[in-house]
């Protein structure tokens, strides 16, 4: 059964009202064909009406969304192939992050993303696409490898943030994200990251370091969660609604601020109502990207993207 957010009940109920109408027209073989139409304008006019006005807060509850795609869904509806690879070489295989040799289109790539559960031992297995060190590692580990085999790099960004236990900073956290960042900036080949849900803090930008940046329409990308923000500053979760608009962490915030590359238009109503479509519209986006990439030399490549990164909060007076 599909799962309803608070602002899609509406919507929800005119279109069960649909169904029945329709159920009822055949039954008794009646003609409600006027009626049905009717109904279904109403019904396109107040979907647009509420999508095309969506607060922060509720993008962010759309990121969240628990039948929304991830990582691996686009993997399988995106890919001609995949091949994952495992491991870090020091510790062991962080299952938060997903990572491996695909074949996207005829292109050979390496895709790396967070990947999160939808039923409670999936989620506990991956942590809540919460990694560890050792993912990040593991990630950096593929990086290289792609850079050694000269194939694109693209990574698919949803988490709620980097893994904070105490295990996780006795192995270094804070220094393997640090190191993530740091090679990707120089990374040869094409660098191509998108935030398909969360994009939350250093646990985003330790896969965030590329050519281009991209976000899905319906994903936020910030330094805090609206709820922690909002734990600190009111120390409590009750005001995480306005957390979220003071934050501005949507896509179109993001964009207006230049610290992402572009936005990719998802189904109306979300991701998670047509999958083929939003997997269709990524790869295409994402081959498009390879494509003009591919055509600069590596050593211009590093250099706009280093630029990029560097003009990132700097005020021009």
């Amino acid at each position: 059964m599909r799962t309803l957010l608070e602002f899609e009940k509406p919507i929800a109920e005119l279109e069960a009202k649909l169904e029945d109408m329709k159920k009822l027209a055949q039954d008794n073989n009646v003609d409600v064909s006027s009626a049905v139409r009717n109904l279904s304008k109403s019904i396109e006019q107040l979907r647009n009406e509420t999508f095309d006005n969506l607060t922060r807060w509720q993008r962010v509850q759309l990121s969240r969304h628990p039948d929304r795609p991830y990582t691996l869904d686009y993997i399988e509806l995106m890919c001609d192939e995949f091949h994952e690879l495992h491991g870090d070489r020091g510790v062991r295989d962080d299952p938060a992050i997903i990572g491996g040799l695909a074949n996207i289109g005829g292109l050979s790539v390496m895709v790396i993303g967070q990947q999160k559960g939808r039923k409670t031992k999936q989620r506990q297995h991956r942590n809540f696409g919460m990694a560890n060190p050792e993912g990040y590692r593991k990630a950096l580990r593929l990086m290289k490898m792609a850079e050694k085999f000269d194939i694109p790099v693209v990574t698919l960004i949803d988490t709620p943030g980097a893994f904070p236990g105490l295990e996780a900073e006795e192995r270094g956290q804070g220094e393997a994200i640090a190191r993530n960042i740091k090679e990707m900036m120089v990374l040869k080949v094409p660098v191509i990251c998108v935030v398909i849900g969360e994009g939350a803090s250093g646990g985003a930008l330790g896969l965030g370091i590329g050519d281009r940046v991209l976000m899905l329409e319906n994903s936020w990308y910030s330094v805090i969660s609206p709820e922690n923000c909002s734990t600190i500053l009111w120390r409590s979760w009750d005001f995480k609604e306005q957390a979220a608009e003071a934050l501005k962490l949507t896509a179109i915030d993001m964009k207006s601020f230049g610290l992402v590359d572009g936005i990719i238009p998802e189904p109306k109503g979300g991701a998670h109502l047509n999958f083929e479509e939003m997997a269709a519209t990524l790869k295409k986006t994402i081959l498009q990207e390879i494509k003009i990439l591919s055509k600069m030399k590596a050593d211009q490549r590093v250099d706009a993207r280093i630029d990029k990164f560097c003009q990132m909060g700097v005020v021009n007076s």
